[in-house]
């Protein structure tokens, strides 16, 4: 099945969530190597992004809402087996 958003198709998570924003994924979210002067910089791009669109961040929850309840295996949670803790007794003498 292919997913578009608009007239762009989203190949990967990653890309549906870029493409849903309008804006890379990076910019909320940062990058590990990032300098401090990067990350101000990326801090104020998105203060002017969420002062130009004042409504982000509720459609980007009613958005999340959406997919959660269009794909709730998403999140079914399934409990794994406990590991067996005992340990076979060692024979001999310690070296």
């Amino acid at each position: 099945m292919r997913t578009y958003i608009g007239r762009h198709q989203a190949l990967s998570a990653s890309d549906f969530i870029e493409l849903a924003l309008g804006t890379p994924v990076e910019l909320w979210l940062g990058v590990e190597s990032e300098s401090d002067e990067e990350r101000a910089a990326r801090l104020d791009a998105g203060r002017d992004i969420l002062a130009d669109n004042p409504g982000l961040p509720d459609d980007l929850i009613r958005l999340a809402a959406e997919v959660i309840e269009e794909n709730p295996d998403l999140f079914v949670v399934v409990p794994l087996p406990r590991p067996n803790r005992r340990r076979a007794a060692r024979k001999g003498a310690a070296a």
